[in-house]
């Protein structure tokens, strides 16, 4: 099983290159941030304390996503890999993933970064959230959101530098492009996997 992080701070690029991704390599995508917003949406007793962290742009407590990706990758064990879109994003957390992995006889083996100047972070949450209607995507929550991962997430990527394979991806230029820079990564690392 191959196992992918896709790493970036909210809003660059993470969920459009991970459908890509999942296209060229069948792998399945777990999205913390999808599973989160679908059990909020169903009012699941979940979703509700979820709810109440989200909207006020923090972090869910790490018990909670463990939880929610443990009985996730029990439901797809016989997946080729996963692609992990939103998680980790704090080193117990990262720690917590290796455990998780290793007992299912696995691991990480690729930590894809999506590198992308906080400006441009700006423009894109700001349109995202005008044309979805996210709660989540408008100004006094996308700076929290930003300020909570340079303190808390940023730190995974000497996390991963030391751990696995941490390779930083420009995530400015077109979608293909940042895509091809992927899959330039990706690629041996897969073939050298299976």
């Amino acid at each position: 099983m191959f196992n992918l992080i896709i790493f970036g701070a909210p809003g660059s690029g993470k969920g459009t290159q991970s459908e890509r991704l999942v296209e060229r390599y069948g792998l399945h995508h777990i999205s913390t941030g999808e599973l989160l917003r679908s059990h909020i949406a169903q009012g699941t007793p979940l979703g509700k304390v979820a709810d109440g962290f989200i909207s006020h742009g923090n972090l869910i407590p790490d018990e909670l996503m463990l939880d929610i990706l443990a009985e996730e990758l029990d439901s797809h064990s016989d997946a080729a890999g996963v692609i992990f879109d939103g998680f980790p994003r704090t080193i117990p957390q990262a720690e917590a993933l290796r455990g998780l992995l290793a007992g299912r006889g696995s691991k990480v083996h690729a930590v894809v970064g999506l590198e992308v100047p906080e400006d441009e972070l700006m423009t894109r949450l700001v349109k995202r959230g005008a044309e979805s209607g996210r709660s989540d995507d408008n100004p006094e929550t996308i700076a929290k959101r930003l300020e909570v991962y340079h303190r808390q997430t940023q730190p995974l990527k000497q996390f991963y530098t030391e751990e696995t394979t941490f390779h930083p991806i420009n995530g400015i230029g077109s979608v293909d492009d940042i895509f091809k820079s992927i899959t330039l990564v990706v690629d041996p690392l897969k073939d050298a996997a299976e």
